[in-house]
């Protein structure tokens, strides 16, 4: 996307999906939990009902994504087949088990002239997502959103286009069905990147713009937006082993970090060893990463420790600060702790953080060190999200700190207002 002019015609298209979607939001408001209940459950049933379709829609974009050249990760997260519609139907019925934050009291007290005040959490209004080839966030943001009273319009990319515009479809009729305004959930894809534009200055009519995807994605909705942004996404992840690990568990930790699912955020990018246990580590290691399909990129230590008939090539400076979101995996030989944590410093972008070892002073010393969004202790990366954590679906991982840090869910799409009673009270 470029600052290009959009065309007034886009404008005014995206604009009046805006106003609908307000107009939406602030009628889903006012109904109570057990109404958005029934909803999101009404929304899982639907995609179920409708999965032959979806998939149908599906196939037609992951053909068009093979012949543009999409990269095998991006194949991946765009991939909808009835198992995974069940997995994003199911995560729709979990958000509907989860407590309300709508109208939770934060904190209330009198204050000595008699007023009463509350603070209480109310939806944002207007949610934009601006994402790629994820037709599952399009269900969480739209299950997030209902239960949460906004309303969201989604960008989801030319490559998922058919197959967003399928589960929109399918939402909003199954919003219908139970009484909800069906402009809760709505799309810009059809105006393409000119639709994208008008949706990131959409200033007034949209509240809250999050960009999902891609370190580019991000940036550049970040820099030209004029709608308020958080930053999502970007996963340059580390795993590092200490002297003090127990081998067998690092070794498990490593591989279902980077192997189990490589193309999502939360995968582990590098691998750090402490140079103590490296000669025994590293060989075992690269040989279980190996059998997985995962190519090493080896710092000039390590090199000299993986096995000749295992898949590697040297680390370059770019290896250290990139998310691979593919069967590529940085390694490297650290001296301790501190030279692992100075490592992470310089090229994390903020996401997870993962430490081995069963030294207490070692991991408080490495979670206390680490500025990002999750730290983890001898556990996989691959646990950073909102299902997870038990949030039920998220919308994005937030790398900021300003409102919302790590998985975002129901909590993170409200935002607060003061109610103050009074008895006449004047300000004197």
């Amino acid at each position: 996307m470029s600052q290009t002019a959009v065309p007034d015609a886009v404008r005014q298209a995206v604009e009046g999906i805006a106003m609908r979607a307000r107009s939406a939001g602030r009628e889903l408001a006012q109904w109570g939990t057990d109404v958005k209940d029934a909803a999101l459950h009404a929304m899982a049933t639907a995609l179920v009902e409708a999965g032959d379709g979806i998939v149908g829609e599906n196939r037609a974009d992951l053909a068009d994504g093979e012949r543009d050249g999409l990269s095998a990760g991006l194949l991946d997260r765009l991939r909808l087949d009835s198992g995974r519609i069940a997995q994003i139907a199911d995560a729709l019925r979990e958000v509907a088990g989860l407590p309300d934050p709508v109208g939770e009291v934060l904190c209330g007290r009198t204050l000595p002239n008699g007023l009463r005040l509350r603070q209480i959490r109310v939806p944002m209004g207007v949610v934009g997502m601006i994402y790629e080839a994820r037709p599952g966030v399009t269900v969480d943001a739209a299950g997030l959103a209902v239960k949460s009273g906004n309303a969201v319009i989604l960008r989801g990319g030319s490559a998922a286009r058919r197959t967003n515009g399928a589960i929109v479809a399918v939402l909003g009729e199954a919003l219908e069905r139970e009484g909800l305004p069906r402009d809760a959930v709505q799309t810009v894809d059809d105006y393409g990147r000119d639709g994208a534009r008008a949706l990131m200055t959409a200033r007034g009519m949209v509240d809250l713009l999050i960009p999902r995807g891609g370190a580019g994605l991000i940036q550049t909705v970040v820099r030209e937006a004029t709608v308020p942004c958080i930053e999502t996404g970007v996963g340059n992840c580390h795993v590092y082993v200490d002297s003090a690990a127990n081998l067998d568990e690092a070794l498990r930790v490593v591989v279902n970090s980077k192997a189990q699912r490589p193309s999502v955020c939360n995968a582990a990018e590098t691998l750090l060893v402490n140079q103590q246990v490296a000669q025994a580590f590293l060989p075992v290691a690269a040989r279980a990463l190996a059998a997985e399909g995962v190519k090493l990129h080896a710092d000039p230590r390590a090199l000299a420790l993986i096995p000749g008939d295992v898949d590697v090539v040297p680390a370059t400076e770019a290896d250290w600060s990139t998310e691979y979101l593919s069967l590529d995996l940085a390694v490297g030989v650290v001296e301790d702790v501190e030279d692992a944590i100075e490592h992470i410093q310089t090229y994390s972008s903020g996401h997870t953080e993962a430490i081995c070892t069963r030294d207490l002073a070692t991991a408080t010393r490495f979670v206390e060190a680490m500025d990002s969004a999750a730290v983890i202790v001898n556990a996989s990366t691959r646990f950073t999200d909102g299902g997870q954590f038990g949030l039920g679906a998220e919308i994005g991982i937030s790398t900021q700190k300003l409102h919302a840090r790590g998985p975002m869910g129901l909590t993170e799409l409200t935002t607060t207002k003061w109610v103050v009673w009074g008895d006449g009270q004047i300000r004197t």
